[in-house]
């Protein structure tokens, strides 16, 4: 939560800068927006809110230059405008941070800033002086210590998310939108994040904020937007909204899930994590796992909390065969790892669903089908062919079992919402029947109404005997979604509990959350 709330004078009609009218987009059957009209006020915060699918990234694209509308217009201090492309809308004062990480990972955090609109000399060539300067400027008002210098890809995913925001604060935009800027962020940075949005709307910059994290979009905003299948169903001042406003808008309905009172039917051990160790490839000599031993057995839920840095995704990565073990063994049903390649792992049946979809989940120029058979063709394979009504089959019986808002297997999966990819993600790694589900934070990006869908579905995987083993950085999730809580904090293990009979306040301190004083954005206090 916000330590102090931001507060400002009420913007007036007056205050519009940028208005969409009667916006519809379609992509072939599917209608994205219907006949959308939406207003950016000046030094306000608005904020929308919707289900993965409702249509708000689509708008923010639009608004950004990166979409065209299908109909409809957008106006700019009362003037009609058509916006040719992204570096259009820049020239006009209008930025986007994206849900989706939009950087060069071989190229440097300077250059990733600066990407297309590089400064100048008096000669023409480029001020490599004058970027660098800018830079480490704003990785000080971002309280970062990164090196302009340093290559995107060596950075972990919360700072390459700073660097966007960074990217969008060097435009010096007076209209900014931040689509899911602190999905990948923690407590700490996002409450500099907070601050850097009071200084930016005291300069009176517009700002659009989207977030599933509902507790903390409303307490940054000023105006609240609903929209739902593709359509604005309502418009709030925020003095007047609650989360059950929200939600009963967003959804229609109760969003609440708890499965602590699920079965416990447990089986045999099929994960065993014995004294493992692993060296931090960022730092030399320290250790990013220390001597963890933990057992998932069949049918169990475990949720490894912890807050960033504590190890969790390296851990994963390392069961799922990305990263070396320095020691320890790991071993599946019995059978030691150690040597195996990725490829045999999920043969072997363990599977991984990463933090960073984009880059490690999906292929972007494949379609939704190809995307989620692409683990699991072997099992298709008959006779040395492959038999495309077999992965037809699976691939139209994950869509609708995961309920994936698409227009089918052949759509591109980029026509697909942040969360819908996030479920194709968990539906490939389904296909491949694995007997250890590994998930590092399943709910990224995840609407409130989908969250409590996938962790149903990982229940009943598990009510049919799978082991889940799943990383998360909300306490809420930890508490009402496992059977057993285990929390890590700076590469070890240091306590155990059982959510029944755990509070919030227990789990958090033994974290060791309690020593920056901040709860995880977006959950109760």
């Amino acid at each position: 939560m916000i330590a102090e709330p931001l507060t400002r004078p009420a913007a007036t009609h007056s205050d519009v800068v940028l208005r969409a009218v009667d916006i519809t987009k379609s992509y072939g059957a599917t209608q994205a927006l219907k006949g959308v009209n939406f207003d950016v006020r000046k030094g306000a915060v608005t904020v929308l809110f919707g289900e993965n699918g409702a249509g708000k990234s689509t708008l923010m694209k639009i608004l950004a230059g990166v979409e065209s509308p299908t109909s409809g217009h957008l106006e700019l201090h009362g003037s009609k405008i058509t916006l040719e492309a992204p570096t259009h809308a820049v020239d006009l004062g209008i930025s986007i941070i994206h849900q989706e990480l939009n950087l060069c990972p071989n190229l440097s955090v300077r250059d990733n800033i600066f990407i297309g609109r590089e400064l100048k000399t008096p000669l023409g060539s480029v001020d490599y002086r004058a970027e660098h300067a800018i830079v480490q400027k704003l990785m000080v008002r971002l309280e970062e210590q990164i090196d302009p210098n340093t290559l995107v890809a060596d950075l972990r995913l919360g700072q390459q998310q700073i660097i966007e925001i960074a990217r969008a604060l060097a435009a010096d935009a007076r209209i900014l939108i931040m689509d899911e800027p602190t999905s990948a962020l923690s407590a700490t940075e996002v409450g500099v994040l907070f601050k850097v949005i009071q200084d930016l709307i005291d300069d009176g910059v517009a700002v659009v904020y989207i977030s599933h994290h509902l507790e903390e979009a409303i307490e940054v905003s000023d105006y609240a937007v609903v929209f739902r299948d593709g359509e604005l169903v309502a418009t709030e001042e925020a003095k007047n909204i609650d989360l059950a406003w929200v939600v009963g808008k967003m959804t229609g309905r109760d969003a609440e899930y708890d499965f602590r009172d699920e079965p416990r039917n447990y089986g045999e051990v099929a994960l065993s994590v014995q004294n493992v160790s692993m060296v931090d490839p960022t730092g030399a000599g320290r250790l990013s796992v220390s001597g963890v031993s933990i057992d998932v057995r069949e049918g169990e839920i475990v949720c490894l909390y912890g807050l960033m840095g504590a190890g969790r995704t390296e851990l994963v990565e390392a069961l799922a065969g990305r990263e070396p073990v320095a020691a320890g063994r790991v071993l599946l049903g019995g059978i030691d790892l150690r040597g195996r390649s990725i490829g045999e792992r999920i043969a072997m049946g363990i599977g991984l669903v990463p933090e960073d979809r984009q880059r490690d989940g999906l292929v972007q120029m494949m379609s939704v089908g190809q995307n989620a058979s692409l683990a699991s063709l072997l099992g298709v394979v008959k006779n040395f062919l492959l038999s495309r009504s077999r992965e037809l089959r699976n691939v139209e019986q994950q869509i609708s079992d995961l309920q994936i808002k698409t227009a089918g297997p052949a759509a591109g999966i980029t026509s697909l919402s942040g969360g819908n990819q996030q479920k194709v993600v968990i539906g490939k790694m389904l296909l491949t029947e694995p007997k250890v589900l590994l998930l590092d934070e399943p709910t990224r990006g995840i609407d409130v109404g989908a969250k409590g869908e996938i962790f149903s579905l990982l229940f009943r995987e598990a009510a049919k005997g799978r082991a889940v083993l799943f990383v998360t950085s909300e306490i809420s999730e930890a508490l009402t979604a496992s059977h057993r809580i285990v929390v890590m904090s700076k590469g070890r293990i240091v306590r155990e509990f059982d959510p029944r009979t755990s509070t919030r306040e227990e789990v958090m301190a033994a974290s060791g959350e309690s020593e920056i004083g901040t709860h995880p954005i977006g959950e109760d206090q």
